[in-house]
């Protein structure tokens, strides 16, 4: 008994207290009192507080989110009402938790002014583990292996036990191919040079405990730092991304993926021989959405087709469970990782010209002006035109006489889609919607996939005439729902917190702006601010979880907010052009609240719309 004692103290993982008695790290006796008192005499049952509110009103669920230097920050499940934010974890009361796991913490202090300061706690148990493999860099060493993690918030090295760094390749090379742990004891392993710093996938097999490391085997080697390709592996595997389909799915997807039939078509509204047609980029692959604009004595019709994804995912199904566990498509550089496998989401889920497709077709009809009138939803058959790409559209419409002649059918639905455009931009603009226009990034390739060059994205009027329609199909879909009392879930945008609002406009100010906001006074507060170091003391070698607290005068809201998207818009306006436009467009982006989704319609602040849904993108958005 005495040995295991001295082995849990030297690993950490109790502490001795007075009297041959010992408790948990980190455990106050009163602590351990309340503990046991609960436990006699459990307290009755109440109504659920809080999603995040455990044993004690003290202690919340959430995520932990580490920082390189071993610190880290709590984010709750449900915002808690009594909290301002996250929980602050000091490096000491990590435990044994890792980056991302799921957790228990307990709140040792709180701010006593809400956005003073930020509550501190401490890690009491693991509920869910994030990380069941890590990516990293493989190493032989002198007193064993270890795989050095790519991601630096993960702060421990990996052992990999004898035996464990060997792959089954690398095993049958080696002659070791069938041997299990037993087998492997007392042989001789040779060096590997296809493993020494080699970028490797390693499953875990032991997590942190105490004192001892993680362990674990090697499953997959990616290849070299540097190579072509591997910085992609990395972070698929850096976010556990789902990128190998199994066979049940790939089967059911070719099954499904059967050319349109007479019996699927039947019930379905026909709009083959209308001049439909896809708009995207030239490296597009699947083509999920297309368009049919029609000016009308009263006005305009507009027609969005979004391919029928539902009808070849059905409920429940494998593909089903494979797409709604990956959620979405995730788009690098060089490749994608798709949500569905290539026989639907380059296949029949693709609007390809001159074959039929099933889709879920919103119609709407404008007034002269650009204002909607009505809308109705019905399910679809279309055989696309023309495969039309950004570039080629704004060609024609800026009158390219090569590209004219060529799309001579279809130029004057091309000018009608502009004209239509601009008013449904005008439309959202006098309803304040806040369009940020910033430039993304492309990265360019050579013949070999090798990286070239990064370039600014040029966006021009069939950006535009796509990214309209887009937004009148989706909040057109939002209102349709809404109307007929269907549950549905919605993607909302809510107004700003004050802070953020508070923290912009002391920046703009620096440059002379403002977003003009009424009563946006602030009043101010003195705060705690970390720690001064205290000097190091033999046994104590951290000497900042000691030290006296620093404070420091911070600003806030002094009063409710009154602010509208016109005020983004305003300030937008006066940047146009200005060397700062970029930096504050930003920080202007950064002021606003992200996009959610919800099952309430909560209206969308950004676009100042009251209603908004995503109907469209289907094959990359479950």
């Amino acid at each position: 008994m005495f040995k295991l004692l001295a082995k849990l103290k030297n690993r950490r993982a109790v502490e001795e207290l007075p009297g041959e008695r010992y408790r948990l790290p980190g455990r106050k006796p009163n602590e351990i009192r309340d503990f046991r008192e609960q436990a006699k005499n459990p307290p009755a049952p109440k109504r659920a507080e809080s999603a995040v509110a455990s044993v004690h009103r003290d202690e919340l669920q959430g995520r932990l989110i580490l920082h390189p230097d071993g610190y880290g920050f709590v984010v709750p499940d449900t915002p808690m009402p009594q909290l301002d934010g996250d929980v602050y974890i000091p490096r000491n009361a990590i435990e044994d938790a890792m980056h991302g796991d799921h957790v228990l913490a307990k709140i040792q202090r709180r701010g006593g002014v809400p956005g003073a300061e930020r509550a501190e706690g401490r890690i009491v148990r693991i509920l869910d583990r994030a990380h069941p493999t890590i990516v990293g860099l493989f190493r032989y060493g002198t007193h064993g292996n270890v795989v050095l993690p790519y991601d630096t918030r993960i702060q421990h090295e990996v052992v990999i036990p004898p035996g464990h760094e060997l792959t089954p390749e690398l095993a049958k090379k080696s002659g070791m191919s069938g041997l299990d742990e037993r087998g492997l004891r007392g042989r001789r392993i040779p060096r590997l040079p296809e493993l020494d710093g080699a970028v490797v996938n390693v499953e875990l097999t032991r997590y942190p405990r105490g004192s001892a490391a993680p362990s674990g085997r090697v499953i997959e080697i990616l290849g070299r730092p540097g190579e072509l390709g591997v910085d992609t592996e990395i972070i698929i595997r850096k976010h556990h991304l789902p990128h190998l389909f199994s066979s049940d799915v790939l089967e059911e997807a070719e099954l499904r993926a059967k050319p349109v039939s007479e019996t699927e078509r039947a019930g379905r509204e026909d709009f083959r021989q209308l001049p439909i047609v896809t708009i995207d980029g030239e490296t597009a692959r699947d083509f999920d959405d297309a368009v049919y604009v029609e000016r009308r004595p009263n006005g305009w019709h507009l027609q969005v087709h979004i391919a029928d994804v539902a009808h070849y995912v059905r409920t429940a199904t494998a593909l089903d469970r494979e797409a709604r566990l990956r959620g979405t498509s995730v788009y690098f550089p060089d490749r994608a990782v798709p949500m569905l496998p290539e026989a639907l989401s380059n296949g029949m889920c693709s609007l390809k010209p001159r074959e039929d497709r099933l889709v879920m077709s919103a119609l709407m009809e404008f007034d002269a002006a650009g204002n909607l009138k009505s809308s109705r939803m019905t399910a679809g058959v279309i055989r696309s035109a023309e495969r039309m790409t950004y570039t080629d559209v704004n060609k024609v419409l800026e009158g390219d006489g090569e590209k004219s002649q060529r799309y001579s059918k279809l130029a004057h639905h091309f000018r009608a889609m502009k004209e239509l455009a601009l008013l449904l931009n005008a439309r959202r603009n006098e309803h304040g919607s806040i369009d940020f226009d910033l430039p993304e990034p492309v990265i360019e390739f050579d013949e070999k996939q090798r990286m070239i060059n990064i370039a600014r994205s040029e966006r021009n009027i069939a950006h535009r005439l796509i990214e309209e329609f887009m937004l009148a199909a989706n909040r057109a879909v939002a209102g349709y729902l809404l109307k007929r009392g269907i549950e549905s879930l919605h993607r909302v945008h809510e107004k700003p917190d004050a802070r953020k609002v508070l923290e912009f406009e002391e920046l703009a100010r620096a440059f002379g702006y403002s977003l003009g906001v009424e009563d946006l006074h602030q009043r101010e507060i003195v705060v705690r601010h970390g720690r001064v170091p205290a000097p190091a003391k033999p046994g104590r070698p951290d000497s900042h979880e000691h030290g006296r607290e620093r404070g420091m005068r911070v600003a806030l809201p002094g009063g409710e907010l009154r602010i509208t998207p016109q005020h983004y818009q305003r300030l937008i306006r006066k940047i146009v052009g200005k060397p700062e436009e970029r930096i504050l467009s930003y920080l202007m982006l950064r002021s606003l609240k992200q996009a959610r989704y919800a099952a309430d319609s909560l209206g969308h602040f950004a676009l100042g719309f009251d209603e908004y849904t995503h109907f469209t993108s289907p094959i990359r958005r479950y």
